[in-house]
């Protein structure tokens, strides 16, 4: 059935028979799945031109979706059966809503990949196999960074790739919306984020080696209907929208808008403009009181926007010699009886972190939080007196472990959630292949068959602190990919073999069955022409996806797993 993501079982019935779909055939709903039967009716109704009009119950010519407490009981919210049998028809139990979500992007994969056009094509039979599929997902986190704050994805993209994540069982959108290079969100109470910070003069091209310069303005933002429609939208297919808020590093763009929130007696930060380059930036936040506000005041915002308990912080890659340099700065560690720069951001974090706690939301940052906040290695408590954790988070402050699976490890035993994201696994932006095609080569080579034997619980776990590793997350961060038919071709399939190792309970990673995922494949990538998503083939990229001339960071052998 080349079904991807894998299911926990699936059975095809031994007599072969099939139910088909005809312009007569109906669709019965609980009152509880009508948001599923809608999506149907629009996907399914637009590839096939029958209206699936609702039925009185099921039978032989129907659709039935309904939620089921005993698959609740035995596989979660999120899991479902799916049954096609002579007599009965189709009929989707779902744990919950989610549940029967999934089940109907598993319908969909069923019926082929003309199921996935939106318009009818002349000669089409619609044939389902007579079959029994049980399944629900390992992780409850299931997610893909899209990086829209280096270049700015129009409205109508992000919504495209909502329904990619969807059709792969992916459930959370995580949006890098702020960073050197461009904030993406409209803040009312602090305008000029988008009157200057969201646009830059001109963009390299490729990384820093590289002499190329895209000497065109570059630029955009998110209104906040434009926010709000994104993460209805969303919601409907049982994705979340996580936001990224970056702070205390990768905020020059902030900084460009309103120069006070910068080191100004360092550097003079009204010269400072959007960063037009790459690569870690020293310009950073200064860490005072009037910097707290203004952040608040933009978070206020944000979670007025977005519904999503977790609310990510960044909090990566934050250099401190501005911080050693500033009397300001010095001061204030003084003041607040800190140590060093280290704890100074660890106290930062920690301010947003109590912050959102108060308001029922969870923070979430890269694992750079979890430095700096320990004296001693103790749990006694931190300087700000407040009840939290030896690296100074309170107990629900979650951690995006990107530096490899050491963080998360940390974190883990430390009793927080993580979700594992270690960059020599799952960061597409990664070149695919060895050579001179891929389009501007960064990093080690990460192939398909690296993604899909990608696991995210580390053996040295142990079953309590496995426990914390909620999920896993694939980053797409988007320095050197300036149109979405990049970013098709850095994601997928790459993107189609994360999926399987967040939802199917694979076996360890020398285990897996690569050559039987590869054969699946050859029928997803028809789904995926009829979705228009550029991938790279698998004999490599075609002369239009390569970059010649563009300089990269290719680094021989492969990655260290840390």
């Amino acid at each position: 059935m080349d079904l991807i993501p894998a299911p926990v079982e699936a059975h095809r019935h031994a007599d072969i028979g099939h139910f088909e779909l005809r312009p007569g055939t109906t669709l019965t709903a609980d009152p509880e799945a009508g948001g599923t039967a809608r999506w149907l009716r629009s996907v399914l109704g637009a590839a096939t031109g029958f209206a699936l009009l609702p039925g009185d119950g099921g039978g032989d010519g129907s659709i039935t979706l309904r939620l089921d407490p005993e698959v609740t009981a035995e596989l979660g919210a999120e899991g479902y059966r799916l049954s096609v049998a002579p007599g009965q028809g189709v009929r989707i139990d779902g744990g919950g809503p989610s549940g029967l979500f999934w089940g109907a992007q598993t319908l969909r994969q069923l019926l082929g990949p003309e199921a996935y056009r939106r318009a009818p094509l002349p000669g089409r039979s619609w044939r389902l196999p007579y079959c029994d599929i049980a399944d629900a997902p390992r992780f409850a986190w299931r997610g893909v960074l899209l990086d829209v704050a280096r270049h700015f994805m129009p409205k109508d993209v992000v919504l495209r790739y909502v329904d990619l994540l969807a059709a792969h069982k992916l459930n959370v959108l995580h949006l890098h919306l702020t960073d050197d290079q461009g904030w993406r969100v409209e803040i009312r109470r602090r305008p000029r984020l988008t009157e200057i910070g969201a646009w830059r003069t001109r963009t390299k091209v490729g990384l820093r080696e590289s002499p190329l310069w895209d000497e065109r303005p570059h630029g955009g933002f998110y209104t906040h209907d434009d926010i709000r429609e994104i993460v209805a939208y969303a919601a409907e297919r049982h994705v979340t929208v996580v936001p990224e808020i970056d702070i205390p590093g990768h905020s020059q763009a902030a900084i460009a808008a309103y120069p006070e929130l910068g080191v100004t007696d360092v550097v003079d930060t009204t010269a400072l403009p959007v960063l037009t380059g790459w690569g870690i930036n020293p310009n950073v936040l200064a860490p005072v009181e009037g910097t707290l506000r203004f952040y608040e005041d933009v978070l206020t915002e944000v979670l007025a926007l977005f519904p999503s308990t977790f609310v990510h912080i960044g909090g990566d890659e934050c250099p401190k010699d501005q911080w050693k340099a500033s009397a300001v700065v010095q001061a204030r560690i003084k003041e607040l009886g800190l140590r060093d720069e280290d704890e100074l951001q660890s106290w930062f974090v920690r301010h947003f972190d109590r912050w959102l706690a108060d308001r029922g939301r969870r923070l979430i940052g890269w694992d750079e939080i979890l430095e700096g906040g320990a004296r001693g290695g103790g749990r006694g408590p931190s300087p700000a007196g407040d009840d939290t954790t030896e690296y100074g988070l309170t107990p629900g402050a979650a951690v995006s472990s990107w530096r490899g699976y050491e963080g998360g490890i940390a974190a883990a035993r430390a009793g927080h959630d993580v979700v594992m994201c270690p960059e020599s696994q799952v960061y597409l932006d990664w070149r695919q292949a060895a050579g001179d095609d891929e389009p501007v080569p960064i990093a080690h080579v990460r192939t398909l068959e690296d993604v899909y034997r990608f696991e995210p619980v580390p053996d040295s776990l142990g079953p309590r602190e496995a426990a914390h590793v909620i999920g896993a997350q694939a980053n797409i961060w988007t320095e050197t990919m300036d149109t979405v038919r990049a970013v098709d071709y850095m994601a997928f399939p790459r993107l189609a073999a994360f999926a399987e190792t967040a939802w199917s309970p694979l076996p360890a990673p020398a285990e897996r069955d690569v050559e039987g995922f590869v054969a699946r494949m050859g029928t997803h990538y028809g789904r995926l022409d009829a979705l228009g998503v550029e991938y790279r083939p698998p004999g490599g990229p075609l002369p239009w996806q390569r970059r010649p001339g563009v300089v990269g960071r290719p680094i021989e052998g492969p990655p260290p797993i840390v």
